[in-house]
């Protein structure tokens, strides 16, 4: 027997099985850096269409966790599939920097009473050392941006451009000082935003608490008596007896129907539906003498329980009768946003609200009983004063979930402040009020996923005016001078603006801080008060467009300025997104974006919160260390970001499966391309062999589709594609198919170079298909893909090489799509054979297929070649009426039978031929392979 393993071309290459990317990721990543890819992308790509992806800044604290990794590979994916489409997609991070979790953690660190210069520049250290330690991470994610020139909303250029886009806002009318409730944190001593704010059960004293009536003539009219048989009293439950001192009207719904109840010693107003469950709870009997609309007892007053002023109705639609309650609400507006403006809107101006709580939660101290108390020690206080007067009638503890602070995990107060606000519904100089202008902006951005659209919209049509001023040290200042008399903005606000923007752009915000007013305002300081809030975070982040798009990083000078694209976590409806669109809105009349993509958030296998208590949480540093960061990658891309994105140790095992399987279908592409020189071999699309011409078009429908995909952010479908041309067109199909031919042919052969070519160009398509999900290894195969080549696949665009079949191809898309029906149906039928042993493999047996007409006038154009098609020796059709005895598959008009072939095995080939042992000097081989071989004439082959 002879060894012919010498004229086989078998496959060839330096391109490793295993990827090992834990180790060679890192490699990949200096390079990239050591050849300034950012840079060489925005060289080449210049003149291009641009495509914006603004960047949401993360916060400056803690090292990246999963949800951080999940943002920048999806931002990551579309900015180098965007590259890829022939745009320039320039892409600069961002961090946010300023705010209380920074701000606290220097307190905790060196202390609360820090000089505040020392604090802020302990600050900005601090947050630079988080940003390093995080551009780390997303480096190492394989995330290509302008790492070497980033936006920090610290840098000062950032921060003057934040004073410039307040000045822009306050000249468009849309900033006012006002007071009302916001969310007030005692620790923190300021205002906190919405996003700043998170629930959890707390214990509370529920109380029922009865106000006298000081109107029992018109009571008693209101209820058609023509007066009170005994003293009467409205009813309020309440689970914050602290606001009890500060009550100043009451509630009632006007198309509720209120019931005069008489429990003996006085009469209670409650509501008609609750008077049975009220009465039980106040361990009283009683019965209802008249009824009323609540709409009749507007204005009718009510004394304090308390304190000598009275309580006025006043009537409000959010007033509700659930189980528990009265039906009556008590109001005090300095404490709850429904309370502000019902009072407000019957009447009561600023200067009448009370007060009394001051802003580390302790009384003042003239309040009477309960002054220079802390409001949650005072609890216990109140309720025993009301038992005292007699105006308890029940009171309990309970459970119920209640706000805290995030970052302190203590309870939140509403509470009416001082603060600066963006009106929503104040007329702009342009007409239109910001609330119209952002729904506007809503209606023409493009939202994805589409229900986001519907989200967003009913936050901004039902938001309060954004109370944009915080108390704190490290913070953008609000730069305004009041007047000492008439509390109004200094005259030139917006030229003085521009002139504190100026000197924070050399020095940062302390050049406010150390500012004397006299500076800038010479004679007039003295008449003037120097504001020292700060804005708010969210103020800080939805104004980068500001200076990102237009100024420090010049983005969107050709878009307007507006950014293609923004894409944060769903979060972001009320975070990043809102305050973006608000500012783009009131600055330049429309949002910043044209499209917003949101993410869903990370969970586990069982769909639970990643905590490091439950021991869930996977780290992306400790999957790049053992997996590598193409498995990550991998996995956003294979998951739905639309909702929660499943995550655990066993779904990336189960994603570097699918790894495998791309790289072992890219490996066997090149090493199949061995001895290949395009320009030298490549074979024209028309003269290639039938089935070379298929896989070329398949790749070209495929490329079409991904193209789509990559444009509609539809990532899992590019992952789902490729992932199934890799299993079922090419590994179960046509790489099954070639190999006999390309191993046995000749080495120049046009049937093995046919081959050669349609590998190539696939492998040159997948390369770029892959690149912006498996940045990594895409590289690695694009580098050991033969012919002249760029330094880096990101600097391709997709491939253009692919052919296409034309609609009436003799060989075209229908027809390959039956043959591949019928190999599959085949194989099952062989696979069932070596099952029981009657075969030892597909070449070792024999088919015969009993077809109908239509799939005889199919396969029979293949001839002989069909032997190749099906993987075995020999292949015969017959009318599907005579087979009786074969398998039945599960194609219809097709009927296998399967012989193992009684002929000897070709030692070259592995056929199973008759004319094996018939040629004296090659005794052990077929005739075909004769012919293959070096010094022989060559194997004709048409089709496959």
């Amino acid at each position: 027997m002879s060894d012919y393993k010498h004229t086989l071309n078998l496959p060839e290459t330096d391109f490793p099985m295993r990827g090992n990317l834990p180790k060679r990721e890192p490699g990949r990543v200096a390079r990239w850096e050591e050849m300034n890819l950012y840079r060489r992308l925005r060289e080449e790509f210049q003149g291009r269409e641009s495509f914006v992806l603004h960047d949401g800044p993360p916060y400056a604290n803690g090292s990246i966790h999963i949800g951080h990794a999940v943002n920048k590979v999806l931002k990551d994916i579309i900015v180098k599939s965007k590259g890829l489409a022939g745009y320039d997609a320039p892409y600069v991070p961002g961090w946010d920097c300023h705010g209380l979790p920074i701000e606290h953690k220097v307190e905790t660190t060196y202390g609360k009473h820090l000089p505040p210069d020392e604090a802020r520049r302990l600050c900005r250290e601090y947050a630079s050392e988080q940003i390093q330690g995080q551009m780390k991470d997303f480096v190492r994610l394989g995330v290509i941006g302008d790492w070497d020139n980033p936006y920090r909303t610290m840098d000062y250029v950032n921060e003057a451009g934040e004073i410039r886009a307040l000045a822009e806002m306050v000249k468009g009318g849309y900033v006012f000082k006002g007071l009302k409730p916001v969310n007030w944190c005692f620790d923190c001593g300021s205002a906190l935003a919405e996003a700043e704010v998170e629930y959890a059960d707390k214990k509370s004293d529920a109380i029922d608490v009865a106000f006298p009536c000081a109107d029992e003539d018109k009571l008693a009219h209101a209820f058609g008596l023509s007066e009170l048989p005994k003293p009467a009293a409205i009813v309020i439950w309440t689970t914050t007896p602290w606001t009890i001192p500060a009550n100043q009207a009451l509630n009632v719904h006007p198309d509720f129907t209120y019931a005069l109840v008489d429990v003996g010693d006085r009469l209670l107003v409650l509501a008609e539906a609750l008077v049975e469950s009220c009465l039980e709870r106040f361990s009283l009997e009683g019965g209802i003498i008249a009824t009323a609309h609540g709409a009749r007892l507007d204005r009718v007053n009510f004394h304090h329980p308390l304190y000598d002023r009275l309580s006025p109705v006043y009537l409000a639609d959010y007033v509700e009768s659930d189980v528990g309650s009265t039906g009556v609400v008590h109001s005090a507006p300095a404490y709850g946003e429904d309370d502000f403006v019902t009072c407000r809107a019957h009447g009561m101006g600023f200067d009448e609200i009370l007060n009394p709580v001051q802003g580390d939660g302790v009384y003042a101290e003239d309040l009477p009983f309960f002054g220079g108390q802390l409001i949650w020690k005072a609890n216990p206080a109140i309720v025993a004063k009301l038992e005292e007067v007699g105006a308890l009638l029940a009171h309990k503890t309970i459970t119920h979930s209640y706000m805290h602070c995030w970052r302190h995990k203590t309870p939140v107060i509403y509470r009416a402040t001082a603060q600066w606000f963006v009106g929503m519904d104040r007329e702009g100089i342009n007409g239109k009020s910001l609330r119209q202008r952002a729904l506007e902006g809503i209606d023409a951005t493009q939202f994805t996923p589409s229900w986001g659209k519907a989200r967003l919209h009913s936050m901004i049509a039902n938001r309060p005016d954004w109370c944009i001023s915080r108390q704190r040290n490290w913070g953008v200042p609000i730069p305004f001078f009041l007047h000492k008399t008439t509390r109004e903005l200094h005259p030139r606000t917006a030229e003085l603006m521009e002139a504190v923007a100026k000197r924070v752009e050399k020095e940062g915000i302390d050049a406010w801080f150390r500012l004397d007013p006299v500076e800038l305002l010479g004679d007039e300081a003295a008449d003037y008060d120097k504001v020292t809030d700060t804005l708010d975070v969210w103020f800080d982040s939805g104004t980068t467009h500001w200076h990102v798009l237009r100024d420090s990083h010049q983005l969107g000078h050709t878009q307007g300025p507006r950014a293609d694209l923004y894409l944060e976590g769903s979060d972001q409806h009320r975070g990043w997104f809102h305050s973006s669109l608000l500012t783009g809105c009131a600055i330049d009349g429309h949002p910043p974006y044209r499209g917003l993509l949101t993410h869903g958030f990370t969970v586990d296998a069982q769909g639970r919160k990643m905590s490091k208590s439950v021991g869930n949480v996977v780290a992306p540093q400790e999957v790049m260390d053992k997996l590598g960061a193409d498995i990550l990658r991998l996995w956003v891309a294979s998951t739905d970001y639309s909702g929660e994105m499943a995550v655990s140790d066993e779904i990336l095992k189960r994603t570097a499966d699918v790894y495998r399987r791309i790289r072992n279908t890219s490996r066997f592409l090149l090493a199949n391309l061995n001895g290949f020189e395009p320009d030298r071999d490549a074979v024209v699309f028309d003269d290639m062999l039938a089935l070379d011409q298929w896989v070329v078009d398949r790749a070209a429908q495929l490329q079409a589709r991904i193209e789509k995909a990559y444009t509609d952010y539809r990532f899992l479908d590019v992952y789902q594609q490729v992932h199934t041309f890799c299993a079922r067109e090419l590994g179960s199909f046509y790489l099954d198919v070639i190999k006999d031919r390309q191993y046995t042919t000749q080495a120049d052969s046009l049937a093995r170079r046919s081959c050669q070519t349609a590998l190539y160009h696939v492998v040159e398509a997948l390369a770029r298909w892959v690149a912006p999900i498996l940045s990594f290894t895409a590289e690695e195969i694009y580098e050991h893909i033969p012919g002249t080549r760029k330094d880096s696949v990101l600097l391709e665009t997709y491939y253009q090489g692919l052919g296409t079949l034309a609609e009436d191809a003799e060989f075209g898309r229908d027809f390959w799509e039956q043959v591949l029906e019928v190999k599959q149906a085949v194989n099952k039928c062989l696979e069932d054979a070596r099952n029981a042993k009657r075969i030892k493999s597909g070449l070792a047996a024999e088919v015969t297929l009993y077809v109908d007409d239509t799939l005889r006038n199919t396969l029979s154009r293949l001839g002989d070649e069909l032997r190749f098609v099906l993987l075995t020796s020999d292949v015969r059709l017959a009318p599907l009426a005579k087979g009786g005895e074969a398998e039945v598959t599960e194609l219809d008009g097709l009927k296998v039978a399967v012989l193992a072939s009684p002929h000897t095995k070709c030692e070259r080939c592995w056929h199973h031929r008759e004319d094996v042992g018939t040629h004296v000097e090659y005794p052990d081989l077929c005739g075909r392979c004769i012919s293959n071989l070096p010094e022989g004439s060559g194997e004709e082959r048409h089709y496959a």
